[in-house]
Formats: structure tokens, sequence, C-alpha cells
């Protein structure tokens, strides 16, 4: 992947305007109702007022000038959302004091750490909700006797990547995407190109800091407070606002490839018998461990890349491209002997500052596949003359597959909250609309899925909880799979007001499969352990940055 230089730039330049023309409007994004200005003294802002009496920059409402431009910021802007107010901050007794405000005025509370949910869920997914932005969550330390890190939930991956660096070559297995924030990334997932060999990102979490619903401000780790903890790696959104965590950290790995070959043969029809090669060597149960893979399907044909975290010697050794095709347009293969280098190749520094964070009119969809459910070439076939055939509404879309399996896998399924250590690959559709998104393209999106499952009767489907779809009947069971009851008890101890709450999160649901009583006005039930007077996260991404992939594609770099 080429740096942004010259026509490529003019290129970014055009799709950005295309993608998302500006506005200036405060609150004009939401299709709901927003405050009034006789709102400035109720009490939820009174109350928030109150918290933020020594930093008035502290809270934002939709009276404000800009309040969607400046402080709400929706990552798809095809989904309006107002939220009652964006909080900033800055010390975990001042979340707690936001929460016990929210819950005085039976508001509902989401927190954002990077701001990537394809749902808006960071800011509530809906509106009404009270924000809290951890951007000013940005402790830092780490313990060289254990290499446990400490760092605060609203680091980007970025940060996170370059102090592990400095404090001793440090790492953590993340995604790709240097713009998302490590609250949502390590309590959804967090899966990129290591993670079969490290595991995923919440695989190396020891201990959070967690506000939780009843005011308190406490600690969880396998030891203490084991149920809370058990539920924040994987769906924290549901249960709290992490404020803090500490990670096991590893040293770097000393050497990578980063390969990707390019397949342009007109019709996507022709890359079918590829892809089927591609699934056959990825569904491998002795694929090396070493070995991540993706591929992206676009517009103008197919891109297989990855990285093999090793020697050249030995990635040629695997014989990988002589396995895929021989067709490949273009083929570049280079090797790195340093952690930071392979890591700023994954994401083209300079590309990710101007894209990282763009927000736009998009639609996603994602499926879960195991090395017992793949796609049958009958599917794969189907799904690559769709690719031709449909009427796409657009020209910025793909299909990604990300290999998965591994050191993921080696975990117990009922382990954690994130249910699928049985994933073999994901599949992720995606497509941006120009200006807004159509029905058509929306349908477009819908139809890629249908495509793969209508080829495969009978087979039951997960979805990653980090590629939300808004639209998707029975979401929880998809996300959470068989955890799902577990999660509904824990909630319903917890939350049983469910103050944490976005379109798709986890509900409270007792037992007998009943919703608990509860008015909301008490926030939740007794504190866990080691509680503190005083009251998460956001949604998570993977090997993220799909909007820049989206461009990439389109400029054809």
């Amino acid at each position: 992947m080429r740096r942004l230089v010259g026509q490529s730039a003019i290129k970014f330049g055009l799709f950005l305007a295309l993608l998302h023309p500006p506005s200036v409007m405060g609150n004009s994004g939401s299709t709901g109702t927003l405050l009034a200005p006789s709102d400035a003294g109720s009490p939820l802002q009174v109350c928030l007022n109150n918290v933020f009496a020594s930093n008035k920059g502290g809270v934002s409402y939709p009276q404000d000038f800009l309040y969607q431009y400046l402080d709400v910021k929706p990552y798809n802007t095809n989904i309006p959302v107002n939220p009652a107010a964006v909080t900033r901050p800055s010390t975990a007794d001042d979340v707690a004091k936001i929460v016990q405000c929210a819950v005085a005025s039976a508001v509902k509370v989401q927190a954002r750490s990077g701001g990537h949910s394809y749902g808006n869920y960071g800011i509530g997914g809906e509106d009404g909700a009270v924000v809290v932005d951890l951007a000013n969550f940005q402790k830092f330390a780490m313990d060289n006797s254990t290499w446990q890190a400490t760092i605060g939930a609203g680091t980007r991956l970025a940060d996170v990547t370059s102090r592990l660096h400095g404090a001793g070559g440090r790492a953590i297995a993340h995604g790709t995407c240097p713009q998302v924030g490590i609250g949502g990334h390590a309590t959804i997932g967090g899966l990129g190109p290591i993670s079969r060999q490290w595991g995923s990102t919440l695989d190396h979490v020891l201990e959070v800091e967690i506000v939780l619903a009843n005011g308190t401000v406490t600690r969880a780790s396998a030891t203490q407070n084991p149920d809370v903890f058990w539920a924040v790696k994987g769906a924290a959104a549901s249960f709290g606002i992490v404020t803090e965590f500490v990670f096991l950290t590893r040293p770097e790995p000393p050497n990578a490839v980063i390969y990707s070959y390019t397949l342009k043969l007109g019709k996507h029809s022709g890359l079918a018998a590829t892809f089927a090669a591609w699934q056959d060597i990825v569904a491998d149960p002795m694929l090396d461990r070493k070995l991540a893979s993706q591929v992206v399907i676009f517009e103008l044909g197919m891109i297989i890349s990855g990285t093999y975290f090793g020697t050249r010697d030995e990635y040629n050794a695997l014989n990988f491209q002589q396995r895929l095709t021989r067709n490949a347009t273009v083929v570049a293969v280079s090797a790195l002997d340093n952690w930071i280098g392979v890591v700023g190749n994954w994401a083209e520094t300079e590309a990710l500052k101007l894209v990282g964070g763009i927000s736009g009119p998009f639609y996603s969809k994602s499926l879960t596949f195991k090395a017992t459910t793949l796609i049958p070439m009958t599917g794969i076939q189907a799904l690559f003359d769709y690719f031709d055939s449909a009427d796409k509404g657009t020209l910025i879309w793909f299909a990604i597959f990300d290999v998965e399996g591994g050191a993921v896998n080696d975990v117990a399924q009922n382990a954690t909250a994130y249910a699928h250590r049985d994933a073999q690959f994901y599949m992720q559709t995606y497509a941006v609309g120009i200006g807004s998104l159509s029905n058509k393209t929306t349908a477009f999106v819908k139809g890629m899925s249908d495509t793969v499952t209508g080829s495969m009767p009978g087979v039951s489907f997960g979805a990653y909880a980090g590629y939300v779809d808004p639209q998707m009947a029975d979401a929880q069971q998809a996300y959470w799979g068989p955890n799902l009851p577990r999660l509904q008890a824990i909630k319903a101890t917890l939350d049983p007001g469910d103050v944490f709450h976005n379109p798709q999160s986890v509900r409270p649901v007792v037992a007998n499969g009943t919703q608990p009583s509860a008015t909301g006005t008490t926030g939740g039930a007794a504190a866990p352990t080691g509680s503190t007077g005083g009251a998460g996260r956001h949604a998570a991404w993977r090997w993220g940055c799909s909007i820049l992939t989206a461009f990439v594609a389109f400029a054809g770099l």
C-alpha cells in the first residue's frame, strides 16, 4: 500500500466530498426530538453542570452551537443520533457522578472510546443518551517486574503501540487501525494479524477499573468480581464503563514479512477459484500460526494480503502465492525487522491521519465461519457472480474475509463473554453511500450475505459484535451465542434498570426468562466487592479502518 500523494490525494478529496457533504447545523443530525432551550434548566443538565462546575468545557448539550459536528461526531452518518449530553470526564469518580446524574433522570448511558461504532452505539445508537467520552483517560504505566501495563480506556491503538514500544519493546495483540480506541477494542474482541499467535486483545486483559450502574467504581479480574470481569471481556458496553485496563504484554516480534497479491482479471466471477484456494489453505487446522491473511474483494478486483511473523525464507517455504494464484497483476512482498515498522505498514500512517476518523453513510454485515461450515464451491461461485450482476448503487463497496483460529480458539467458548472461539474466518460486507446511503446499496450488502447463507441451508451463523448491524434481528444471539443467557443473568444483577443501553446491548433477564422489576432510578444492585462510592466503554474494532480500505480500493492504490 503506497502513501497518499499526487493523484491519489486528489482522489481522496473527491472521495470525501462525495461521501460526506459538510453540515454546519449543530443539532440537525437527528430525526428524533431535540431538547428544547428550556431543557437548559432540566434536572439532568443541572446535575451534570454541577459535576463539571470547575470544567465548563466538560459537558455539551443539544442547544450548543455545532453540537453534532463538534461534540456528537457520528461515525455512521446514515444513523442520526441526538444524545441528551456529551460529557468529557477526567477521573473515574467523575464518570461515577455522570452515571448517577443519568440514573436520577432515567436516562441511558454509553461510553465512547475511539468513536468507530458502525451503529453509532458509542453515542447511544438512538436519541436521548448521555455520552461519556473517554478521551481524557490516557494513563500509561509499565510494571517492569511483571511486564504488566496499565492503560487508560481512551488511548488510541497508535498510542498503545508507541507507548508499549517505549516501555521496553513490549506489545499486545490488536487490530490495524491506529485511530480505534482501546476501550472498545479490548472489550468486544480486538482481533488482528498477530491474534493467531497471541490471542485477541481482550485475552491480554488481566484487570479493569469499571464504573457500574449503581454509581460505584470497582476493580474486576479473574479473582475479584469474576462475573463482572467475564462480562467485560466481550460485552462491556452493556455492563459499565471501563476506565482503565491492566494488560499482559509480550516482547515485540523480531521480524515479519508483509505480502500482498492484487488480482484484476475483468469479471469477479473469474476470481472464485482463487478465493476457494485461499479458503482451503486457511481452513487447514495445521495452518502455521505465524500466518495472518485477509481477502478484500472490491469493485476493481481482489487483493490477498497479510503478515507472516517470521523470516523471508520461512515465508517462502510456505509456497503461499503458488498455492493461491499465478495470475496476480501486482505482487508486493517485503521483510521488516522491527515491530513499529510492521504496525505502520498495516495502516499507512499518513493516510490514517486523514482517513482514520472520517465519518460517512454506510452499512455493514458480518458472518462467522467454522472449520465445519466452510462456503461450498457453489456458494463461492454464486457470490462472485453476484458481485458482477448486482445493482449496487455505489462503487465503494467490499467484502473482507479475515482468517482467525489459532490462539484465539485455544480459549474455551465459555471462558469469556466473547463466544466465537470456533471461528475459522469472518466475512464482513460493507458499502458506502455517495452523499447518502440508498436502499439499493443496503439491499446489495444484504444480498452478499444472503447469497452465501442461501448456499448453506441449515447452518447457523454468528456475527462479530464489533461489526454491529443495526438492522439485524436477534442480534444478541448472533453476537454472544451460547454465552447470552449468562450475560442476561449478570445484567439482571448488575444493571436491572438497563442503564447501560444501546439498541443491541444485552438486556437484563432473570432465570425464568422475564425482565426484572426495576424503575431505572436506582441504577443497579448492591456494589460488587471492592467498590467505592462513585460509577464501559464503546464498540470495539478488529482489523479496522474499513473506510480507509474503501478509499484505497476506490483510488486504485
